[in-house]
């Protein structure tokens, strides 16, 4: 699914130069789920953004199936994100939604847009996919008629209202309290097998990066450590499994 070759991302802030990631290479394959984790300042947030095509690295490659997003034209790149990368930024869902004075479902279904799917189909996934993170009946209400939680599930809806290959999740559960951080780390590893992904997700929480069958440590912007978790999932192949299996 992706393979990253010296990863470098270099970046000015005021007159100071800094080296958010430095040479860093990995595989993820298809079906993984990969924890990334390290202290602030790892460069776990540059190396999604760069993963969803939302950077370029300042050299390296970054190949998901094969394409170079390092390489790509812009019109390329943006293509590939509307049709197989879904995002889930941190603290997405903790304001209200992407699209001022829009419900719910239809900030879901605005996802849709770039992919030239019909009005009535939009509106059709939009549905499926709040009712696959549990808010069937809040799709007429609006972002901010809906509690931080749920709001943070319906941004989750809509990064996967596309069906993509991947996801990506920029610390998902930051900032929710305990009980609705593990309910929404085992929304995530539900989603995966149902939506059949690959899924890199940075986190701090150890609940949710137990439950990934690879981790990546950062630190400085270099990849220290890679640790493998073995479990078993779909088609044989190593997956994200329930908390504690495989252990």
């Amino acid at each position: 699914m992706y393979h990253l070759s010296g990863v470098t991302k270099h970046y000015r802030r005021g007159g100071e130069l800094v080296r958010a990631l430095d040479s860093v290479g990995f595989s993820v394959p298809d079906g993984t789920a990969l924890a990334v984790q390290g202290p602030p300042g790892a460069g776990a947030s540059t190396l999604l953004r760069i993963l969803g095509g939302l950077e370029r690295p300042t050299r390296g490659s970054v190949l998901l199936d094969g394409t170079d997003l390092a390489m790509v034209t812009a019109s390329r790149l943006g293509r590939i994100r509307a049709e197989s990368i879904g995002l889930l930024g941190a603290g997405d869902g903790d304001h209200p939604g992407p699209l001022a004075g829009s419900t719910v479902r239809q900030g879901v279904a605005a996802a849709l847009v770039p992919l030239g799917l019909r009005p009535a189909d939009r509106w059709e996934l939009a549905g499926d996919a709040l009712a696959e993170v549990g808010l069937p009946d809040q799709g007429d209400l609006l972002p901010g008629q809906l509690d931080a939680y749920a709001r943070r599930r319906a941004a989750l809806a809509r990064a996967l209202v596309k069906r993509p290959a991947v996801l990506l999740a920029d610390r998902p559960t930051e900032g929710l309290p305990p009980a609705a951080r593990a309910d929404f780390a085992a929304l995530l590893v539900r989603v995966w097998g149902a939506y059949r992904l690959t899924c890199v997700v940075a986190t701090d929480d150890e609940d949710l990066a137990g439950r990934a069958n690879r981790r990546l440590v950062l630190a400085g912007g270099r990849v220290t450590a890679v640790v493998r978790v073995a479990g078993i999932g779909r088609d044989g192949a190593v997956a994200w499994c329930p908390r504690g299996a495989g252990r």
